[in-house]
């Protein structure tokens, strides 16, 4: 592989020394390490020998990785450098001590409903800042989601799926890239990835992690690839009877074949999510508990953060009327950076108030009852009764203006 070896160890570069294989899938192999130069463990991915023999992916790879390097986000796995030693190419990233949420989801699923919601916000808080940033994960999978102590969320494997989707089909055949089971109906027929791609993979996801089990199963790629062009998706209840309906209905919509049918970026599936879990911990205060902020500075994910009153409408879908069940996201416009970030829109905008449980979260503002004649005439007669103690009081008043000068004049 174009590795220096020794007898005691493996090194790339004359930098970095392999300490011991971490996993693998269809595209690297994945090793813990250490950085000799800067004394750190690290981890590397190691591409495949099937992906480095065409020269025009290599180069995609190189730029989305260098593009992924400039991502800054404490639900993101940093880039630290992109490599080659003679014929093997890799990745180096921050070592995460934890686990991939696919064994989690194996070893404990179905998760309970607040737990689920606590990794999925997070998960859309770092898909969404690379949306913000012009990148599609287009993998998104358990499998690339890292859970460190506490939960704390790590998204990984940005740039080399989308380098891959942008070769020819042909070219895609050749190699297996990603799992199928959680590809989006567009990637499935064959289209370029886009932001609600991943919106629908983050569906599969949350689906999975409530159920234990994948909405579509199939004997192979074609069958799995023609479920999710064309078979409706199962609902959640069938499978975990203790999910909540609103939390269903939120997961059918990112589920849904049409893109536009979906949120449009993980941050509006993030908001919808804090959302519905802030007011499902205010009604109930069992459905969550507080996730903290991983790093000083990041976006709060559940504890401190505030309520979402939801719009009318939901910007960016033409539909003039939407189910009632779904929530709003914010547009935009009403977007403000995190404290201590970048100067970029934070993912998730918060306001002081919340709709309680039970309301049509569309619903506008409420409008004043209409007044009735009876109400007028009531208001009438309390105004002529108030100008009538007035005059009283006026005349009082006046009256005392005599004895006053009275007493003044006895005086001197």
């Amino acid at each position: 592989m174009g590795l220096v070896m020794s007898t005691q160890e493996t090194l790339l570069n004359n930098r970095y020394r392999l300490v011991s294989q971490q996993g693998s899938g269809g595209m690297a192999v994945i090793y813990r390490a250490f950085d000799q130069v800067l004394k750190r463990p690290v981890a590397i991915k190691i591409l495949r020998p099937s992906l480095i023999t065409d020269p025009s992916f290599l180069t995609r790879f190189q730029n989305e990785a260098q593009n992924v390097a400039r991502l800054t986000h404490p639900n993101i796995v940093t880039v630290h450098d992109v490599g080659q030693d003679r014929n093997t190419h890799y990745i180096v990233m921050e070592f995460v001590d934890g686990q991939d949420l696919k064994k989690l989801i194996r070893a404990e699923a179905p998760f309970s409903v607040g737990r689920a919601l606590n990794l999925a916000i997070q998960i859309c808080a770092g898909v969404g800042y690379a949306h913000r940033s012009g990148l599609v994960h287009a993998d998104v999978k358990p499998q690339n989601v890292l859970v460190a102590e506490g939960d704390l969320v790590k998204v990984t494997d940005f740039g080399i799926a989308q380098a891959l989707s942008d070769a020819a089909i042909g070219e895609r055949q050749k190699v297996v890239w990603g799992s199928p089971h959680y590809f989006s109906p567009e990637q499935a027929q064959g289209e370029r990835p886009t932001p609600a791609s991943d919106v629908y993979s983050i569906g599969i996801v949350l689906f999975e992690m409530l159920t234990g089990r994948l909405p579509f199963i199939g004997a192979d790629q074609q069958e799995l690839a023609l479920a999710h062009i064309k078979e409706p998706p199962p609902r959640v209840t069938e499978f975990n009877p203790s999910v909540p309906a609103q939390l269903e209905q939120i997961i059918l919509k990112v589920m849904s074949k049409e893109p536009a049918s979906r949120y449009r970026t993980a941050d509006q599936l993030g908001r919808i999510l804090i959302s519905y879990q802030k007011q499902g911990h205010q009604t109930t205060g069992d459905i969550s508990s507080p996730v903290r902020a991983p790093v000083s500075g990041a976006p709060p994910t559940v504890a401190g953060v505030a309520s979402i009153a939801p719009p009318a409408a939901l910007p960016g879908h033409p539909a003039a009327t939407v189910a009632a069940q779904q929530p709003v996201v914010p547009g935009p416009s009403q977007q403000t950076p995190y404290p201590g970030a970048t100067p970029q829109p934070a993912p998730y905008q918060t306001t002081p108030s919340m709709q309680p449980v039970g309301t049509p979260l569309y619903a506008t503002a409420p409008q004043p009852a209409r007044r009735t004649l009876a109400d007028r005439k009531e208001e009438q007669t309390s105004n002529l009764v108030t100008l009538f103690l007035a005059i009283l009081a006026l005349v009082a008043i006046l009256g005392l203006i005599p004895l006053v000068l009275t007493l003044l004049a006895a005086y001197r």
